[in-house]
């Protein structure tokens, strides 16, 4: 029967968790096994690798066949090296306390190295959450700066409006007035005080004129039909003095009487 050291795939969908087992090469991925030599956890940086180191160099010394990624795991552990180590002990070239004196000095390298990387990934996650801290700070202050730019200009935006409108206000005031002034003009009616013109009805009074028949009474030129026989055109200045009624105007005066009425 030949056996092999490999992974058996346990965990979740996406987070694989394996057994490292030795188990008949005949037998499927994930059945049966003949012994579970450790376990390693993938998803963890640096890998978790939990092995038996004992059992796993038994397992190699009993010609187990280790698979590919097996196989980088238990040369990772020591596995592997602690096998050659015993190989050589047997064949006398070492001793047992050579062995495990070399296989200690190897696993306190190992370790260091470990370590070391292990601070190497916390300082780089230290780096990177800082990076991200100061871009987050930087991010903050840019959408600060925003904002206060924004509320800025908002403001001179307002005061500018204010300025405006009192500006507007102010020439609508003083606009206003002259407006209301204007009207001024509108006292030009003192030409509808002229109607004082209409007091002259010195002039209707001269109707007076239309009383003084006198005039009417000219019509002695046509009385004259006797002077006819006498030099028309001497006797005419008779007639010329007949403007007489124009002096008529005296008549105007009778109005007076009228207005003693």
């Amino acid at each position: 029967m030949a056996v092999k050291i490999r992974l058996q795939r346990h965990g979740k969908k996406g987070k694989p968790f394996y057994w490292i087992v030795a188990a008949d090469e005949r037998a499927k991925r994930d059945g049966r096994y003949l012994e579970k030599l450790g376990t390693y956890n993938p998803n963890l940086n640096p890998a978790s690798i939990s092995l038996n180191i004992d059992q796993s160099v038994k397992w190699i010394q009993f010609g187990a066949q280790p698979t590919d990624t097996a196989r980088t795991i238990l040369s990772n552990e020591g596995v592997l090296l602690k096998n050659h180590l015993i190989n050589g002990f047997k064949k006398g070239a070492l001793s047992e306390e050579q062995v495990e004196e070399k296989f200690q000095e190897w696993i306190a390298e190992k370790s260091s190295s470990i370590e070391s990387k292990k601070s190497q990934l916390d300082k780089e996650a230290d780096n990177k959450k800082k990076k991200a801290l100061d871009l987050e700070k930087e991010t903050s202050a840019k959408r600060k700066a925003k904002v206060e730019e924004a509320l800025a200009a908002e403001e001179a935006t307002a005061a500018a409006e204010e300025a405006t409108a009192a500006a507007e206000e102010a020439s609508a005031a003083e606009e206003t007035p002259a407006a209301e002034e204007v009207p001024a003009t509108e006292k030009a009616p003192a030409a509808e005080k002229a109607p004082a013109a209409e007091k002259a009805p010195a002039a209707e009074k001269a109707p007076a004129a239309e009383e003084a028949p006198a005039a009417e009474e000219a019509p002695a030129a046509e009385k004259a039909p006797a002077a006819e026989e006498a030099p028309a055109a001497e006797e005419a200045p008779a007639a010329e003095e007949a403007p007489a009624a124009e002096k008529a105007p005296a008549a105007e005066k009778a109005p007076a009487a009228e207005e003693k009425k």
